[in-house]
């Protein structure tokens, strides 16, 4: 028998059957799922120091349990001293399995290790479905040993889902785990 994260099935036995009932779908191919998380990273300061990118990839893939890749710039800017093709982020994109492992993760273990945490705004969504939530410190993961972090600094996470609505996508969400605001 193999493994199956614990978010997966509680979305295939729960999730589908209440998200079903409050939106009244006609079929089951109809209601929304997740489909890809991505966790980003800028490390602007990279420019002057090249050592931060490797410390943010090995930092990215503790975190994921994915190897994350380098992002590269896209043009020149002089007043920053940027040049086009360095390297100045790290990003990991998650699906299947992962992707219910990291959420699992991020819901039960990381954010309520956020400093004075009372849920997450809901002002995220993007209009297609899409939500977009950034941390400040990558300390909340339990994954990072404290002790060698090297400079505290935040990441952003997109859940990317097949709703058509931001209120589907927010039901979609809150069912699976994420804490929202109440307002």
């Amino acid at each position: 028998m193999s493994y199956v994260p614990r978010l997966k099935s509680e979305y295939k036995e729960r999730v589908v059957k209440a998200l079903t009932e409050e939106f009244s779908y006609k079929n089951v191919m109809q209601v929304p799922k997740l489909e890809k998380i991505v966790v980003s990273k800028g490390v602007g300061a990279a420019i002057a120091d090249k050592k931060l990118i490797d410390y943010a990839l090995e930092e990215l893939t503790k975190i994921t349990g994915q190897k994350a890749i380098s992002t590269m710039s896209k043009k020149d800017v002089a007043s920053f001293k940027l040049r086009k093709g360095m390297p100045i982020g790290a990003k990991v994109t998650l699906r299947g399995d992962k992707m219910y492992e990291f959420l699992d993760r991020l819901v039960t273990a990381s954010l309520p290790r956020v400093r004075d945490f009372n849920g997450i705004k809901a002002n995220g969504f993007d209009g297609r479905g899409n939500y977009n939530l950034g941390i400040t410190e990558q300390i909340i993961y339990p994954e990072i040993n404290i002790d060698q972090v090297k400079k505290i600094n935040g990441m952003d996470i997109t859940f990317v889902t097949s709703a058509n609505t931001d209120k589907e996508a927010k039901s979609l969400l809150g069912e699976l785990g994420l804490p929202f605001k109440k307002n």
